[in-house]
């Protein structure tokens, strides 16, 4: 009886098809997980984080060696990725760069395969990359800063967002904040949607000055909650949904329902040893209706923001 194609040495090491060189280098040694770990895990939730970057311009966080070693960002297409990996042309202030993009499993394994971690998509597609099609704030807290705030600050934009019209989603980052995020259809341009997104995070700043800011300045953030809009600028990027991050625990930035925006929450407590746990437990998607609602920036909004 003939052997399965599976059990040869070589095909051990594919993933989707792609050879996986040095499979079992430890990428994050606190967990013993390796390439092939890692590799295995986003071919078990391709079908959940493709929608998120498949078809825009992408930054990864390349760790060749593992997290702890070094790790360097990468938004260009250059001579170390094969030609597997396409790009798109993107005019940036001096000439023109050929961003990262990816559409399939296949390509998503393969930047595995070339040490990528983590990744970043651009807020636009790359058919209209002019025409962002998604709000985003980033609660970003300081180490002295109280968990209470940033859920606290959650739930406050979700009311302010509610308030104008606009159904929002939370995200947890892997690390120590939340990601609010608010699908749009593709309307307005990269400055109108800063200007809103900062008149957003002004008017929470303005509720509670004690806790929250807009200024990047280290020294002013003492204790506070950093408010940032700024990812909501052309080029800006933000972690992927059940991205993995390149930091000890091998977190993933994981949505979550409203309902478990709460003190108890942990923003690095969803990992890629213990994701599917919690998939398997959810009686629905916590970002049901993600994809497919219809909704916009209007001027009424702006004009309620007293944004011009």
């Amino acid at each position: 009886m003939a052997r399965s194609d599976h059990s040869s040495p070589a095909n051990q090491d594919a993933i989707a098809g792609v050879r996986l060189t040095n499979p079992d280098r430890v990428l994050y040694p606190g967990q013993g997980l390796t390439k092939r770990s890692l590799a295995e895990y986003y071919e078990s939730v391709a079908h959940l984080i493709l929608p998120h970057i498949a078809g825009r311009p992408l930054t990864v966080v390349r760790c060749p060696r593992g997290h702890e070693n070094q790790c360097f960002y990468q938004k260009h297409v250059t001579e170390s990725l094969p030609d597997s990996i396409r790009g798109v042309e993107i005019q940036e202030k001096e000439g023109v760069g050929v961003y990262i993009v990816i559409d399939s499993l296949t390509e998503l394994i393969t930047l595995v395969q070339f040490g990528a971690l983590e990744f970043h998509p651009w807020g636009s597609r790359e058919d209209r990359i002019e025409s962002p099609d998604r709000l985003i704030f980033d609660l970003d807290p300081e180490p002295d800063s109280p968990w209470e705030y940033v859920i606290q600050g959650a739930h406050m934009l979700r009311a302010q967002l509610s308030d104008l019209g606009l159904q929002s989603f939370a995200k947890t980052t892997g690390g120590k904040g939340l990601h609010i995020m608010v699908p749009l259809m593709r309307r307005i341009g990269w400055e109108e949607l800063k200007s809103f997104a900062r008149a957003i995070a002004e008017s929470i700043v303005a509720k509670e000055p004690e806790k929250y800011l807009v200024s990047m300045s280290k020294e002013k953030r003492r204790g506070k909650v950093f408010v940032d809009y700024l990812r909501n600028s052309r080029g800006a990027t933000s972690i992927a949904a059940f991205s993995a991050r390149a930091r000890s625990h091998a977190p993933v930035a994981t949505p979550v329902g409203w309902n478990e925006v709460s003190v108890e929450l942990n923003p690095a407590g969803h990992s890629v040893e213990n994701i599917h746990r919690r998939l398997e437990s959810l009686k629905k998607d916590p970002w049901e209706g993600f994809f497919t609602i219809r909704q916009s920036i209007t001027k009424a909004m702006q004009k309620k923001l007293g944004v011009t």
